[in-house]
């Protein structure tokens, strides 16, 4: 677990293709790894990685196809700049959300203007997590912890203030962009209880209009 709280910004030293899946080595930059082992877990961009070798100046990581199917980490290269943070621990300031590292998607950065010192983004979400993101709840976008300002459809928006650019990779985000979206876990893990014991049914795949009026939310 971890809490969308960016540690430092690290940079792809090497990117090995290995048999379909990747092997990647970070420069940790100033992301202390002092107290880090083999298989503790490292966020990149949002991603759960698990540390495999840890060479001095960073540490290396295996990505597995399918990780490279669900996030950006495939569309990194030498010297791409990374967010990184260290699994949390108990004695961890919860400072921003729970955050679990496994993304739930790519969305798309449309828009961004300065307004004031701030920057805003409008980010646009897979149609299979818009019912997932609320004016003002939370959302992971590339591991950084984030309040939603507002909803359009698909489409949100964020409000990123100065200290976050600077110490993100939020500052070089342009229209275009792919970023890692990870789903507050209390969204999903309500729409799952919602289902009840027809949870367990082949088809059921999320919240509809019976499943509201059956569990008392909307009467017919």
């Amino acid at each position: 677990m971890f809490t969308g709280i960016i540690a430092a910004i690290g940079e792809v030293a090497e990117l090995q293709q290995r048999g379909g899946d990747v092997r990647l080595r970070i420069r940790s930059g100033k992301l202390d790894l002092g107290d880090v082992r083999l298989g503790d877990s490292i966020a990149v961009n949002g991603v759960c990685l698990t540390a495999v070798a840890l060479p001095g100046d960073g540490f290396v990581a295996d990505v597995s196809r399918e990780t490279l199917s669900l996030t950006s980490l495939g569309q990194l290269g030498s010297g791409s700049k990374v967010n990184l943070e260290k699994a949390l621990t108990l004695a961890s300031r919860l400072g921003g959300h729970l955050v679990s590292g496994h993304v739930d998607g790519l969305g798309t950065v449309i828009e961004r203007h300065d307004d004031a010192r701030s920057v805003r983004f409008t980010i646009e979400a897979p149609d299979d997590l818009a019912r997932y993101i609320a004016h003002k709840g939370s959302i992971a976008v590339d591991g950084i912890s984030l309040t939603v300002n507002a909803v359009r459809g698909k489409q949100f928006e964020l409000n990123i203030v100065p200290h976050t650019l600077q110490e993100t990779i939020m500052d070089g985000y342009a229209a275009g962009r792919e970023v890692n979206l990870e789903v507050d876990l209390v969204a999903r893990y309500l729409e799952r209880l919602l289902l009840g014991e027809h949870a367990a049914e082949p088809s059921s795949d999320g919240i509809d209009l019976a499943t509201l009026v059956r569990t008392g939310f909307v009467r017919e």
